[in-house]
């Protein structure tokens, strides 16, 4: 069980998110939209990425020891802001923590809705493509479409990396785009946080005729939800919100990164200096 030593109703507490690399910043850049006077904290396993073809039971620990760091700075909510986490391990955080914890996941529901002609592809990670969450999505929403799954191993390395507009990254776009297009889809899905960030050349790619759909603001709302529901949104406030981001890894690249998708003045510390338990799991 993850400890909470805290009383976590306090409105003035910072969310915490976390996901298997930067990706999950587009969630939290939409956080930030939704809620502009909360303190955020971020908490990535870039040197651990990707996680997409890690074991269940292994990403289940990773999560938990992410998820104990940002207790340990006193949260009062957390995103999951990974598919593949959010299909290993969410019930199991729902089940240790009291206070709300968001999760995301691929948006079939929608993309049945705005299909014209039933024909769906997902892109995402191995792990969140063969995922029995995602099938069972697929089987609730997705009933009378034809829903393509397309495993995207290799993209998420391209946003770590930095490599956004590259003719490398546009090449590894074709593979995955090409075959769904080829096939009918006229709605693409973004099944991993990675990806939006890739969003302008997965449109260039696909063409004008195809809806691509983001559920990075869905789940930002749906948070602002949840805290309104426990009366947990923070009030008027003088200074300005804390931003803090932790990686486990090497730093100085990732600051870079984060730089680029975040602001100028952000800086990457290390989560392995600040919870050495991470460090024990290979």
């Amino acid at each position: 069980m993850i400890s909470l030593a805290y009383d976590w109703r306090d409105p003035a507490l910072p969310i915490g998110a976390l996901d298997s690399g930067l990706g999950g910043l587009s969630v939290l850049r939409e956080v930030r939209m939704a809620l502009p006077r909360e303190d955020l904290l971020f908490a990535c396993d870039c040197g651990k990425a990707p996680w997409g073809d890690r074991s269940q039971g292994w990403i289940v620990e990773r999560v938990r020891k992410i998820a104990a760091f940002l207790v340990s700075k006193r949260v009062k909510a957390i995103t999951v802001a990974c598919n593949t986490a959010t299909a290993a391990a969410i019930e199991v955080l729902r089940s240790e923590l009291p206070f709300p914890i968001i999760g995301i996941e691929p948006a079939v529901k929608p993309a049945a809705r705005l299909t014209r002609n039933g024909t769906i592809g997902i892109l995402a990670t191995t792990g969140t493509i063969s995922s029995p969450r995602l099938q069972g999505l697929i089987d609730r929403y997705g009933k009378g479409c034809n829903v393509l799954r397309m495993a995207c191993p290799g993209l998420m390395n391209r946003v770590e990396a930095g490599d956004f507009h590259s003719p490398e990254t546009r090449e590894v776009l074709h593979q995955f785009i090409d075959p769904l297009i080829r096939e009918g889809a006229d709605t693409l899905v973004l099944g991993c946080t990675h990806y939006p960030f890739l969003a302008s050349e997965i449109r260039q790619i696909a063409g004008s005729a195809v809806t691509v759909i983001d559920p990075s603001r869905a789940v930002a709302h749906f948070l602002v939800e949840r805290l309104e529901e426990e009366g947990l949104i923070r009030g008027i406030r003088g200074e300005e919100p804390v931003e803090r981001f932790w990686c486990t890894g090497e730093t100085v690249q990732k600051t870079t990164v984060l730089r680029h998708l975040w602001n100028d003045r952000a800086e990457m510390e290390s989560l392995d200096e600040a919870w050495p338990s991470l460090s024990a799991q290979a």
